[in-house]
């Protein structure tokens, strides 16, 4: 899904749908940084919208407060791994090979989601949103900073 979704939004927004990215690629220069809070906007509103969609989809109440404890070092920890590999993996794809990022990023988004302990937020748009599905991939809101 995420692939679709970086081939399909690539050309409109360069596919940032996460925070971490869009204020990274500023910091690199690669974007306006008065373009920043629009980004940001927009990535807070998709992915708190995925929440409710999803649940709609299998008929869960729109939002739901999760309480799966994610919390401690070892999810600290994890969640560096997971964001500096994310932002290596663009960085790194995008120099050599950029037709092949929405590929890459889609597998290490996969792979970070299987074998990082936090299960791979790595976008704090998404961890925020995910705060709010009572599913197995949640988050209590507490654990969520």
């Amino acid at each position: 899904m995420l692939v679709a979704l970086i081939l399909t939004f690539g050309q409109i927004s360069g596919a940032h749908f996460n925070p971490a990215v869009t204020l990274a690629d500023a910091w690199q220069r690669g974007i306006q940084w008065r373009h920043v809070p629009g980004y940001m906007a927009a990535q807070f509103a998709g992915a708190f919208t995925g929440v409710a969609v999803a649940h709609l989809m299998f008929g869960q109440p729109m939002f739901a407060q999760s309480h799966h404890v994610r919390a401690g070092g070892a999810q600290m920890f994890s969640e560096f791994v997971a964001t500096f590999g994310l932002l290596a993996v663009i960085w790194g794809c995008v120099r050599l090979r950029s037709s092949v990022v929405p590929f890459a990023v889609g597998a290490y988004i996969t792979g970070a989601y299987w074998f990082t302990s936090s299960t791979s937020f790595a976008n704090p748009a998404v961890t925020l949103a995910r705060s709010l599905t009572d599913t197995f991939s949640g988050i209590r809101p507490v654990d969520a900073p």
